[in-house]
């Protein structure tokens, strides 16, 4: 790896584990064969990340900022509820096309016999979405769109529906993308 700030170098770390990430079918990532793609020592993937589990919260964190910037943006320049809706909805389907190795790590498939603590904080990433889903919903029904007894409900629902898109996108092996025929079924499911 030539000489890079050390900033960038985490970069690179966190990019060649989500390229690694890209192939479904491959061997368990680990440390010595992460350190041969970057062409470094496992030492040198060491100096960055204390651990495997710190290369992967760097992921989540990346999911996190990039979904939830998007979604404050999403919330502050749309004023009807069910238009945040379907576009947060759309956003979240495009992020996994656009990123699948990150898919395997929303799913939790990457982080299977990783810490413990990974799949707990990915928990937290789906209650944050559904929360944003609730406030979206809750816009809509004090516009006359939806009722607020069905916000719940209908959040969960959305959360659901994304989720298993993203799972068949990643056990397609990439090929199944997550937002075909997703203009029809987004309209089924947030139908007032």
């Amino acid at each position: 790896m030539p000489s890079t700030k050390p900033g960038q170098r985490k970069l690179q770390i966190l990019q060649a584990l989500a390229a690694m990430l890209e192939h479904p079918k491959g061997d368990k990532i680990t440390t010595a064969a992460l350190a041969a793609k970057l062409t470094v020592s496992e030492a040198a993937l060491y100096r960055h990340f204390a651990s495997k589990a710190q290369m992967f919260e760097g992921l989540i964190e990346f999911i996190e900022s990039s979904v939830f910037g998007v979604i404050n943006q999403i919330s502050e320049r749309e004023e009807q509820g069910m238009a945040q809706a379907h576009a947060m909805l759309q956003m979240l389907l495009t992020f996994a096309a656009s990123n699948p190795g990150m898919t395997r790590v929303l799913i939790g498939d990457a982080l299977v016999g990783e810490d413990e603590r990974l799949q707990l904080r990915m928990n937290g990433f789906y209650d944050k979405v559904e929360l944003a889903f609730k406030q979206a919903l809750r816009v809509a029904a004090s516009q006359g769109q939806g009722r607020e007894e069905d916000v719940a409900a209908r959040a969960a629902l959305l959360v659901s529906y994304v989720a298993g898109r993203w799972h068949r996108y990643a056990k397609s092996g990439f090929k199944q993308h997550p937002a075909e025929n997703s203009a029809l079924q987004l309209s089924l499911l947030l139908a007032a």
